[in-house]
Formats: structure tokens, C-alpha cells, sequence
């Protein structure tokens, strides 16, 4: 094997090890990341660190992007097994459980991407194409239901300003759907992760036992509200 390969292969291994201390960091510190923490878990002196992340804020983009990929890979692959193209309350149903299982299995890496901001970081463009995977499937649902002239079509009218926001976002993601249209995709898709998080962060304890019933019911009267079928 060339030399080159080798010592390509050794990097690839030596940035996953990093990633996978930097998770076990967020799930007991959160996004307060520490460099040095995570080199001193590693045996190394942090200035060796550099070499694979050159600061906090590479290394918290590259967990970020990972999330978002993991996180879309799940919300993709439900959507895509799902049998029959034509349900789509039932592929908004399937979607949502394999966000909130995902979820529920990754609570750390959920909290970076949708709790609250990490002080001093601000995620650069590299992450957009990534964070974006979920958000697509999700308005695929209803770019699919409004081909087939399954999705209802809103009632209220959007005010002007309201209505340039959504075509602006429309034209970048779902340029065929109406903008009411698209902007019931949006709130669907609010609803869903707040959903989540509410579960996820814990305001649900104490209050509701049955969760799985729960949020199915949640999301069968989102798809009702957002004119799926």
C-alpha cells in the first residue's frame, strides 16, 4: 500500500476516534467542548490535537454535519421503504418515528443541532447541505401529494410579507408547491421536531406515560391540520 494511502487511512482513523471521545464530551458536558478534555481522554498533548481540528469550532462543525447526516440518513431511509408512495400521512408518520427514535437514541447529538446555541460559535456554510436532508424529505411528502392532488389546499390566505418569506424559501428547496402549500409543509415540519424535543428535553415527565401513543397521535393530527390526505 502506498505510503500516501496508509497515512491517509491512519488520519481518517485517528479524526473518528476524536469524534467518538468529542460525543461521549457532549453527552455528559454538552457543547462546552474542550479540546484539551478530549486530548487528555486520548493520551495526547491537545497541540496534537491541531493537526486534525484546528480549533473547537472544527471539531463542533464536524460533529454537527455528522448529526445532521445521521439524523437525514434515518428520516431518508424511513421515507424510502415505506410502501405506498400514495399514503401520506402514513410517510409522514414513518418519518416522524424514525426522527424521534433517532432522537431518542442520539439525545446528545439532537441537543447540538436543535437545543440551544453554543456561546461563541457560529456554524459556517459547510453545514447547510446536511442539514438540510431532513427538511427535504419532509416537504418531498407533500411535493409528491400535490402532484397527485392529495394535499388540501390552505384556507388562509399568507400577507404579503409572510408570503415573500415563503417563496423565497419555496424557490430554494420545493419550487413547485404553492407557497401556502410550502408553508404548511414548514409548520408540519416545526411541529414534528417540537414534538421531539419537548419529549427529549423533558417536558413531558410527569405528565405523559403513554409516548409512543402519544406522539403518533401528535403526528396523525399534524398531517390532518397540515391537509395531508
Amino acid at each position: 500500500m502506498p505510503a500516501g494511502s496508509i497515512r491517509a487511512r491512519v488520519r481518517a482513523e485517528m479524526v473518528t476516534e476524536i469524534k467518538t471521545v468529542a460525543r461521549r464530551h457532549l453527552a455528559t458536558d454538552g457543547a462546552n467542548l474542550s479540546l484539551r478534555a478530549v486530548a487528555r481522554d486520548m493520551g495526547m498533548v491537545s497541540s496534537a490535537l491541531y493537526r486534525y481540528f484546528a480549533s473547537r469550532d472544527d471539531l463542533l462543525t464536524a460533529l454537527i454535519i455528522d448529526a445532521y447526516n445521521a439524523l437525514g440518513g434515518a428520516a431518508e431511509k424511513a421515507d424510502a421503504e415505506f410502501p405506498d408512495r400514495g399514503d401520506l400521512r402514513g410517510r409522514l408518520l414513518a418519518v416522524g418515528r424514525a426522527i424521534r427514535h433517532w432522537a431518542l437514541a442520539s439525545p446528545a447529538e439532537y441537543a447540538l443541532i436543535f437545543g440551544s446555541p453554543v456561546p461563541g460559535y457560529a456554524a459556517p456554510a459547510d453545514t447547510v447541505v446536511a442539514a438540510q436532508r431532513t427538511p427535504d424529505v419532509l416537504l418531498g411528502i407533500f411535493v409528491d401529494g400535490f402532484a397527485a392532488n392529495a394535499v388540501r389546499a390552505p384556507v388562509a390566505a399568507l400577507v404579503p410579507a409572510l408570503r415573500a418569506d415563503m417563496v423565497a424559501a419555496r424557490d430554494a428547496i420545493a419550487p413547485s408547491l404553492p407557497p401556502e402549500v410550502f408553508a404548511h409543509g414548514t409548520i408540519a415540519w416545526i411541529h414534528l421536531f417540537g414534538a421531539v424535543s419537548f419529549e427529549l428535553f423533558g417536558q413531558l415527565n410527569n405528565v405523559i406515560v403513554a409516548r409512543d401513543e402519544y406522539f403518533d397521535y401528535q403526528m396523525g393530527q399534524i398531517a390532518g391540520l397540515v391537509g395531508l390526505g
